[in-house]
């Protein structure tokens, strides 16, 4: 390593192409409130507002209840990868599909984050437009470009900054979550008169918690990101339950009582139309500054195994700049079906890593330094399966198809782990 990468690397303390040594890991608190902070996501409530006008209190619950459980099981097992690795989830795919396998997990976690960086900066923008009145461009542009340099930085101080927004914001906004929870069973008669409204529409169960499952399982699939930082497989597994089965499912139940007592899901327009624009502005900056910053940080760490450098920060700085770019030219407007239509990608890659580190990888645990494959075209081969599978099942209605996707996934590579390229000696 040359001298100029060697000081890149002693600078980056969020080691995210190594794994994280013992001396640098966090405890369950800190890896529950980053979590949170991930989870805690307002868009969420959009996927519950379309549930809140198909279904019933008492199946709604259960709807969200089996949906947030197949996701927290899904991303509590790669989060305890994570911690028992110490490794982000592009690094452990250069495990499981080679070093040169692993840059398409890279491209696809990375260009995937980026995207979704650009929608919700577009959003942010246009939403702050929306509560002051503002029709010029300069103005949305303005806060777009503040409040993404914003989010940059959170991103490159690392786990540290996301942290300590995670730990003051999380709190306040889901206090102010749920007071508007509670103003609107107000508008119903409580949770008798909630219980007692019956809906319009319909909705098959698979499909419902296929939505459940969809809000996060994308993201959820790069939980390791931050889990391998915990000190412990077990702390990382129940600070991912309580995210994204505890925090996610509340933001989908927050968005079906908004939809269903106010004909709004999310709560930052529910608060805008009750007349309360500064709390509405304060749940919006808030919400999606730790969000965002998360996502800055995941195509940072992408970056940086594409590329194969020590260090996220030129990374994240230029996909930042490029998901600014994305939102200002407003082609962020037609970006979330396509990233949507990913989502039928992503969730297979994790389902592979977990298969073949249960098969090949769970007694040494990744280790550092050694000598793998160029490309492994077993698992590669059972990654793109295990996506058609998916997306058929997609296209034709058929079961749920992240679930599909991820079972294939983890069966398949776990099934044919033996014809896997054998690892050679450590280099």
């Amino acid at each position: 390593m040359s001298a100029a990468a060697e000081t890149e690397a002693v600078i980056d303390r969020d080691y995210p192409v190594t794994p994280v040594p013992q001396h640098a890991r966090k405890g369950f608190f800190s890896l529950m409130v980053v979590l949170l902070g991930f989870t805690i996501f307002t868009p969420t409530m959009l996927a519950g507002a379309a549930l809140g006008q198909t279904f019933a209190l008492g199946d709604l619950l259960l709807v969200i209840l089996l949906g947030s459980a197949v996701l927290g099981a899904y991303v509590a097992v790669l989060g305890w990868i994570g911690a028992r690795t110490g490794l982000t989830t592009v690094v452990m795919a250069r495990y499981t599909l080679g070093t040169r396998g692993s840059k398409l997990a890279s491209i696809l976690l990375g260009g995937t984050q980026i995207g979704w960086y650009g929608v919700v900066i577009g959003t942010i923008g246009e939403l702050t437009a929306q509560a002051f009145g503002w029709e010029s461009f300069a103005a949305k542009a303005a806060v777009m470009i503040v409040v993404s340099a914003l989010m940059c930085a959170t991103a490159v101080y690392g786990y540290r900054g996301m942290y300590w927004v995670s730990l003051i914001s999380t709190p306040l906004i889901l206090i102010l979550a749920f007071w508007v929870m509670f103003r609107s069973l107000d508008e119903v008669g409580g949770w008798a008169g909630l219980a007692a409204v019956r809906p319009d529409a319909s909705m098959p169960i698979a499909v419902a918690v296929t939505a459940v499952v969809g809000t996060f399982v994308s993201a959820g699939t790069q939980a390791p990101n931050w889990t391998r930082f915990g000190r412990t497989g077990r702390q990382a597994v129940l600070a991912c339950i309580i995210g994204f089965l505890i925090g996610n499912g509340l933001m989908i139940f927050f968005g079906a009582v908004g939809a269903i007592t106010f004909g709004e899901g999310d709560f930052v327009l529910v608060l805008f139309n009750l007349g309360l624009v500064g709390w509405g502005l304060f749940l919006l900056f808030g919400n999606l500054w730790k969000s965002n910053a998360d996502a800055a940080y995941s195509f940072g760490v992408a970056g940086a195994e594409l590329f194969e450098r020590p260090s996220k920060t030129r990374f994240v700085i230029v996909g930042s700049i490029i998901g600014t770019v994305l939102a200002l030219v407003g082609v962020n407007e037609h970006l979330p079906q396509y990233l949507g239509l990913l989502g039928t990608f992503i969730p297979p890659l994790g389902g592979v890593i977990i298969g073949d580190y249960l098969a090949r990888w769970r007694r040494t645990q990744m280790p550092e330094g050694e000598a793998l494959p160029r490309a492994n075209w077993v698992n590669l081969g059972v990654y793109a399966v295990s996506c058609a599978l998916a997306w058929v099942a997609g296209e034709f209605g058929i079961g749920i198809p992240p679930i599909i996707g991820v079972a294939a996934a983890l069966i398949l590579s776990f099934a044919l782990a033996r014809w896997s390229p054998r690892r050679s000696v450590a280099a």
